[in-house]
């Protein structure tokens, strides 16, 4: 046998160890502890996400104490079987492994100690020399003389590369297991045990088998070094091999790069799990709907920290996915008329049972004459604001925004909450109370949470226990009257029937929003302790087919609602003792001093600041029939056919019907109308309406049968005529599609 020439002298070195001298200093590596990934935590210290490090590994620091004695035993028997006792150098090992190398003139056998591994993975890479050998081992026997074998263990554990990028034996329970390491079976312990000798080779995602194998042999050397039970091993070694998926998904995609690692955000990840399913879940079922998108937002009230977020319901979807939808500008629909009416109660002195007319009103704008028209498509007459906000009704909400004056009041209110506005007041005209503002979902939920809140109005928060600073731009009686509106499912039965998805199983202030040509919708809402904002649309502006607030956001937002209160006993915020309940005429909005016999007609509880009481009834407010009066600006509607309502009202004027100017309702003079092949239902119908009753529509370009024309493309003609007052007037308007 003819040994290295280096041999002899290698030996010699080598068994003269004991007495070199141990002085110099260790690699500098050794002195800091590998860094770990940038990590996001949730509210509760979880993680949501993580982030490589420059060099792209992912590393979780563990202490010995966390890590289970499988794994330590397992990492032993594979790599170094006398570590505890041993000075850093097994020379029992050496002295084999040199005998195998040379009797073979080529190397079969290691004999590095996890000490030696451990000088070397903390030292530079370079070629494998003689004297880069010695050199480790010298470096080793220093090490043990200066640190403890549980450090070097300790260390050895949290530096060593176990492939895909994972440096750590947590990491790599996390990786390939998605478990703590307290979690890992016996064979789980060995596989990950088996990876570091060759991380990329033994992958067991890529090589299975070359895994399996390796772990079996370590799990078998366990029964030998450690006495394990045969029979134990056994079970073990017929696990099969179980990985969990790599490719998990991101929480939080829309919010990762904006914040540093380690800050430890707001969000709660259970409920960020729970709302992401049911938003992608209730999108997908309105997918024959021409509906893509949505986002989601849970404010705290309490704190004003964003509980769950969603941009939109998939971030790795190419259709749109990284678009966030929170923060997007979107047409705010109706969502905005609650804070009109919070203006009023709060400016004017008005209460939940102040009578508003709700009639045929033209506005001048730049553009010309503005009539703006409800949902329904009919006026209602008086209305109580109540039933006003709840049933939505725009031709309301913009008589009340014209009586504050303008636009202007609105427009810097919700500016003060951070509901910012690109326009000025004036370019959007009444309008802004019905949504013709550009506003995100972020800012308008949290506004939500200040009439929750009472008033207090402070940012959103994606920080867990960050400070804030409190405003207070509306007052707490404005507040809750809206709160008690928004939760009156009587107010809004009107509109969207008892039984609506806005319903739940306790007190919930609600409300919904839709935009013109159904591009957007919205619902939005609160408890004492929530605040859940809703958008459905498409991220590239085209319209839904028929899809409102109510089918749309609706679901979504009844689901999360339920969801939140699975954990949290619902609560509603309590009235300020400045409000009284009084007893009203619901006809006229007059309070009765004294409360009314049982079985009043018309009688109504009501809220009232008790330092503004409206007036009380009186004689004057009645006809000798008991039916309540209006005033002349009544009286279009009044002769109507929208008005459903003469057995409560009688005109207070009882000048002759030939005094009313005939005019058109529906359609408006040179009003243009659009027809959407795709939404469903006869919306090619429109119901013509007059201010005098018993008219005669005649066209010669217009099919109409009983009140109703079927709409065509082109310009139409339309001549209407009232026989007992021997008035005729036209009409022409254009009708398009989409």
């Amino acid at each position: 046998m003819i040994l290295p020439p280096s041999t002899p002298r290698f030996l010699a070195l080598l068994f003269l160890l004991p007495v070199i001298p141990l002085l110099g200093p260790l690699p500098k590596k050794l002195k800091n502890p590998p860094s770990a990934h940038g990590i996001l935590l949730d509210r509760y210290g979880k993680e949501l996400t993580h982030f490589p490090r420059e060099d792209y590994f992912r590393h979780q620091p563990v202490s010995l104490q966390e890590v289970p004695v499988h794994l330590i035993k397992a990492t032993l028997a594979a790599e170094d079987k006398r570590f505890f006792d041993h000075p850093g150098i097994d020379y029992l090992a050496s002295a084999r492994a040199l005998y195998k190398n040379t009797s073979r003139n080529h190397i079969t056998s290691g004999a590095s100690t996890i000490t030696q591994q451990l000088i070397k993975i903390s030292t530079p890479k370079e070629k494998r020399t003689p004297g880069k050998k010695l050199s480790e081992i010298m470096l080793a026997r220093r090490l043990e003389t200066r640190w403890s074998k549980d450090q070097i263990l300790t260390a050895y554990l949290n530096r060593l590369d176990y492939g895909s990028h994972r440096q750590g034996c947590a990491e790599a329970a996390r990786y390939f297991f998605k478990k703590p390491l307290a979690d890992l079976s016996l064979a789980e312990s060995a596989l990950l045990a088996a990876l570091p000798q060759a991380p990329s080779r033994l992958n067991p995602r890529r090589n299975p088998q070359a895994a399996l194998k390796r772990r079996n042999w370590i799990l078998d050397r366990l029964t030998f070094e450690f006495d394990y039970p045969s029979s134990k091993i056994e079970i073990a070694k017929s696990e099969p091999l179980q990985l969990a998926n790599p490719k998990t998904k991101n929480p939080i995609p829309h919010l990762s790069n904006r914040f540093s690692e380690g800050a430890r955000l707001s969000i709660d990840s259970e409920l960020q799990r729970k709302t992401h399913a049911i938003l992608g879940e209730e999108l997908s079922k309105l997918d024959q709907k021409n509906v893509q998108h949505g986002a989601l937002v849970v404010i705290e009230n309490a704190t004003g920290e964003i509980l769950a977020f969603h941009g939109s319901s998939d971030f790795e979807s190419s259709n749109g996915g990284q678009v966030n939808g929170a923060l997007s500008l979107r047409s705010a629909g109706s969502t905005l008329k609650p804070f009109t009416y919070a203006l009023a109660f709060q400016n004017q002195g008005l209460y939940p049972g102040t009578i508003i007319a709700d009639i045929p009103t033209d506005y001048q704008t730049e553009e010309g004459l503005d009539a703006p028209k409800n949902f329904d498509r009919r006026h209602h007459g008086p209305v109580s604001i109540r039933n006003a906000l709840g049933s939505s009704l725009n031709v309301s909400a913009m008589r009340m925004l014209n009586q504050l004056g303008g636009p202007e009041p609105l427009h810097t209110l919700l500016n003060k909450l951070d509901v910012k506005l690109s326009l000025e007041a004036a370019e959007y005209g009444l309008g802004l109370t019905i949504g013709n503002a550009e506003v995100s979902l972020l800012s308008l939920t949290n506004a939500y949470a200040t009439i929750a809140r009472l008033g207090e109005h402070f940012p959103p928060s994606l920080i867990h226990q960050s400070e804030t600073n409190s405003i207070y731009p509306l007052t707490p009686e404005a507040c809750f009257l809206i709160t008690d509106i928004l939760s009156d499912n009587q107010a809004r039965a009107g509109a969207f029937g008892n039984d609506s998805i806005l319903r739940l199983p306790f007190r919930c202030a609600v409300k919904t929003g839709t935009s013109s040509d159904f591009r957007d919708n919205w619902c939005l809402g609160f408890t004492s302790h929530f605040t859940v904002g809703v958008w459905v649309g498409n991220f590239d502006n085209t319209p839904m087919a028929g899809i409102s607030g109510v089918t749309g956001a609706g679901p979504i937002f009844h689901r999360t609602m339920l969801a939140l209160h699975q954990e949290h006993a619902p609560a509603f915020p309590s009235p300020p003792h400045s409000l009284v309940r009084i007893s009203v005429d619901e006809r006229t909005g007059h309070y009765f001093p004294t409360l009314p016999k049982k079985g009043t007609p018309y009688h109504k509880r009501e809220l009232c600041p008790k330092d503004r009481l409206p007036l009380p009834v009186s004689n004057q407010d009645y006809h000798p029939d008991k039916r309540a009066l209006l005033s002349l600006d009544y009286a279009e509607w009044f002769q109507s056919d929208d008005n459903i309502k003469s057995r409560a009202f009688a005109l207070s004027d009882s000048r002759p019907i030939t005094s009313l100017s005939l005019k058109f309702l529906a359609p408006l003079p040179g009003a243009t109308y659009y027809l959407d092949p795709e939404l469903p239902g006869n919306t090619d119908q429109l119901k013509l309406g007059a201010n005098l009753k018993n008219v005669i529509w005649t066209s010669d370009t217009l099919n109409i049968i009983r009140g109703e024309a079927t709409l065509t493309p082109g310009i139409h003609q339309l001549q209407l005529t009232h026989p007992e007052t021997q008035q005729t007037i036209l009409c022409e308007f254009t009708v398009e599609e989409l």
